[in-house]
């Protein structure tokens, strides 16, 4: 298959023509989150981001495993191997058992994911249904002389690895500079040097979640679980993996150094990372506190939050900035993705009530001749996405002339033209542009209702038209102006929409 498409790959920092292992199949790996609080924005954008991919890749006729993984243990309070589980700690407070928190959380970002309109993965694999694996690896790496035991607990050796390979390759870290930075940490305790990192660590007795290994009942490091799930879903080798620029260091450059460590070579060809959500230019992270939940934005019950904003509106204020650039929160551009949403779902609405003419006028033949390509262009070259939204909203102006009969289009252009919209902006970029504005939880039954009674009232202004009662009809005109109601009387009927 012959791919257009560039991506840019971390580990070499340029952009790469994509040209998979074994086409038309294609592996993809994605970290997912640890579930011990409520999503937020930092987890819609690499799950948007991904979905995206995932959704392109699909299209241009690729065979897509996509597996995006639950991390439910092993993941502790501090990335230097210490302090207490975070899932245990969570159920601990909660006096619950562990799994009821991990389960709870994963059924809440399962229902975000799905309002924001992304897909389920092909597999998602938790960490704790994946132990044997994870001791699989810690022995295959044991054997090879790339890590030690220490009191029942497994570490990896990052000197004895940097011996034959190079540790920091996909950061650009050196390995002095790592043991430099470690060195504020107190004391080297367990470790031979503080900048290695737990493969298996032995629970001390407090510690809920807990498996029988060679070495101790204990649990896995959390940089295990995705290098070993990954070869068991996806193979040695695979295609893509991908997740938050955070992660780069230390989770996927631990990653690397495992699987290099435990297979002889690396696992992963192309590493995909998007950047970060901010608020005041500072990363939004549950660890920070500093975050929106996506509940809260639904609802707007937040006190930054000057309204509640719907999925759609996150998503389209996500794509409108490239996956690789960083996203600064604010209540302006959240309206302002909001509008654009609305022009966007507006101008793919009325592309229902436009009538084909004998030809196209030569400004439209032109917008719509190029429009896929474009559109097109943009998505290969690293899934530029601002791009094609801008190639979108130029097509929106087409559709704004045709509907006021300021421009004419022929049945082949407006078949090209519709085709073209709906394909990038629902099918690609996954934006469900039908009750675009509506929230979460939103009740569709409740808004057919409400279009019903619009179009009743609508009828009656009609009726009053016809029977020359201008008083009546410009009364029934005004009040819906003043309720919000936006209607225009146009040559093929009469619209509305409701300004908010």
């Amino acid at each position: 298959m012959d791919s257009k498409l560039v991506i840019y790959n971390t580990l070499t920092r340029q952009k790469e023509r994509f040209e998979p292992l074994h086409a038309p199949n294609v592996g993809m790996y994605v970290c997912g989150p640890t579930v011990y609080g409520d999503p937020h924005l930092g987890h819609a954008r690499p799950a948007i981001t991904f979905d995206l991919v995932f959704r392109y890749l699909r299209h241009l006729g690729y065979k897509v495993r996509y597996v995006r993984n639950i991390t439910d243990v092993g993941h502790l309070e501090h990335d230097a191997d210490e302090g207490e589980d975070k899932i245990a700690k969570k159920a601990r407070l909660e006096q619950l058992e562990p799994m009821e928190i991990a389960q709870y959380y994963t059924n809440r970002y399962h229902a975000a994911m799905d309002a924001l309109g992304c897909l389920r993965p092909s597999i998602e694999p938790h960490a704790t249904g994946h132990i044997i694996e994870q001791q699989q690896l810690v022995k295959q790496i044991l054997d090879n002389g790339f890590a030690y035991e220490s009191n029942g607990s497994i570490y990896f050796d990052i000197e004895a690895y940097n011996r034959k390979y190079h540790y920091g390759i996909l950061s650009g870290r050196s390995l002095e500079n790592i043991k430099d930075e470690s060195r504020e940490l107190a004391g080297v305790g367990e470790k031979h040097h503080q900048a290695d990192f737990a493969l298996w660590k032995k629970a001390q007795p407090e510690h809920i979640m807990r498996w029988p290994s060679p070495w101790s009942d204990g649990f896995p490091g959390w940089h295990c679980e995705c290098t070993a799930m990954g070869r068991k879903y996806l193979g040695e080798q695979f295609d893509i993996h991908g997740g938050g620029m955070d992660l780069v260091f230390p989770h996927h450059e631990c990653e690397i150094a495992q699987a290099t460590a435990a297979m002889g070579h690396q696992a992963v060809k192309y590493w995909m990372h998007n950047n970060m959500i901010t608020i005041n230019g500072q990363k939004m992270g549950k660890s920070l506190g500093n975050f929106i939940t996506l509940e809260q934005f639904f609802t707007g019950q937040h006190e930054k939050l000057q309204k509640a904003y719907s999925p759609m509106t996150i998503r389209f204020f996500i794509l409108s900035a490239h996956y690789r650039g960083t996203v600064d929160f604010s209540n302006d551009a959240l309206l302002a993705a909001e509008k654009g949403l609305e022009k966007l779902s507006n101008a793919i609405s009325d592309l229902s009530r436009i009538s084909a003419a004998a030809q196209s006028d030569a400004d439209t033949a032109r917008i719509v001749g190029s429009l896929r390509q474009q559109c097109y262009d943009a998505m290969n070259d690293d899934f530029a996405t601002p791009q094609v939204i801008s190639h979108l909203f130029e097509a929106c102006t087409v559709v704004n002339k045709l509907t006021a009969h300021q421009a004419t289009i022929s049945a082949a252009d407006l078949k090209e033209l519709s085709d073209v919209m709906h394909l990038f902006a629902e099918d690609i970029l996954g934006l469900s542009t039908a009750n675009a504005g509506q929230s979460a939880g939103g009740n569709g039954a409740r808004e057919e209702a409400f279009a019903k009674v619009m179009d009743m009232v609508l009828e009656l202004r009609a009726k009053a038209k016809a029977d020359k009662d201008w008083a009546t009809s410009d009364r029934i005109r005004d009040e819906l102006a003043a309720a919000g109601f936006e209607v225009k009387d146009t040559k093929d009927g009469v619209t509305w929409k409701l300004n908010v």
